[in-house]
């Protein structure tokens, strides 16, 4: 099955309408059971042409969304790149963590005119980044969120890389949280972390299809504050902000 290259007919509408910052919008981690949610916000030169190579992320190697992130943001006009911590994902759910995070990176583009966002309709968006168009399947049709896809998950990957370093044993460098079987297996040798999606934990056992022991919901381990986990999720994302910008 031939892999679909998105286009810029999307942007090109716009452009013609006379709009110059038309910023696409998609974001990574929603379906892993530890770490941050991230989304980015990526504004293209009206009139550019695509990167060769860029599409949805999810078909792209790790070797090649690293390669084409730095030229993606070498030729962006903007980008904005926003997050939702493990403790908002918990007390909000992941599905408006994921919305408080495409609004934050939005929030850091400097301005936009009109956004392009992957997925469906989202109760409210309008009211809070202004125009917006969402489109099913975006990051596999719309160059602009493709862009944000490969710019989203280069930065959560390195930040999960981060973490892996802080809570070695979870395999975080290479699964990026996900459940999977190397996970689940350090999670019932050393328990939880901070990081770990606690309001997950019955979902994963169910996607995993075995019963983890129940007492990971209370297995004594320490347990960092809320404040404590988003002061380092904050300093994990301005390292990925400074990189952006670079």
């Amino acid at each position: 099955m031939a892999v679909r290259v998105p286009t810029l007919r999307q942007e090109r509408r716009l452009w013609n309408e006379g709009l110059v910052r038309v910023a696409g919008v998609d974001e990574v981690g929603v379906a892993p059971t530890c770490g941050a949610v991230v989304a980015a916000a990526v504004i293209m030169k009206p009139g550019c042409h695509r990167i060769p190579g860029v599409r949805d992320s999810k078909t792209l190697s790790m070797a090649q969304r690293e390669r084409l992130a730095p030229i993606i943001r070498r030729r962006a006009l903007a980008i904005g790149i926003g997050a939702a911590s493990v403790a908002e994902i918990d007390r909000l759910n992941i599905y408006h963590a994921t919305h408080l995070a495409m609004r934050r990176a939005i929030a850091r583009l400097g301005g936009h005119e009109h956004v392009l966002v992957d997925g469906n309709r989202i109760v409210g968006f309008e009211e809070q980044v202004g125009p917006y168009t969402n489109i099913v399947d975006g990051d596999a049709k719309v160059y602009s969120i493709a862009c944000a896809s490969v710019v989203a998950k280069v930065v959560r990957d390195r930040m999960m890389a981060k973490l892996a370093a802080r809570y070695p044993g979870y395999g975080w460098e290479h699964n990026q949280g996900y459940a999977t079987r190397d996970h689940r297996a350090a999670i019932r040798e050393f328990g939880l972390t901070p990081f770990h999606r606690r309001s997950f934990l019955a979902l994963q056992r169910t996607l995993a299809g075995d019963q983890m022991p129940l007492d990971l919901f209370n297995d004594g381990a320490p347990v960092e504050s809320e404040a404590d986990e988003d002061e380092t999720l904050d300093d994990l994302i301005a390292l990925e902000l400074v990189a952006a910008a670079g």
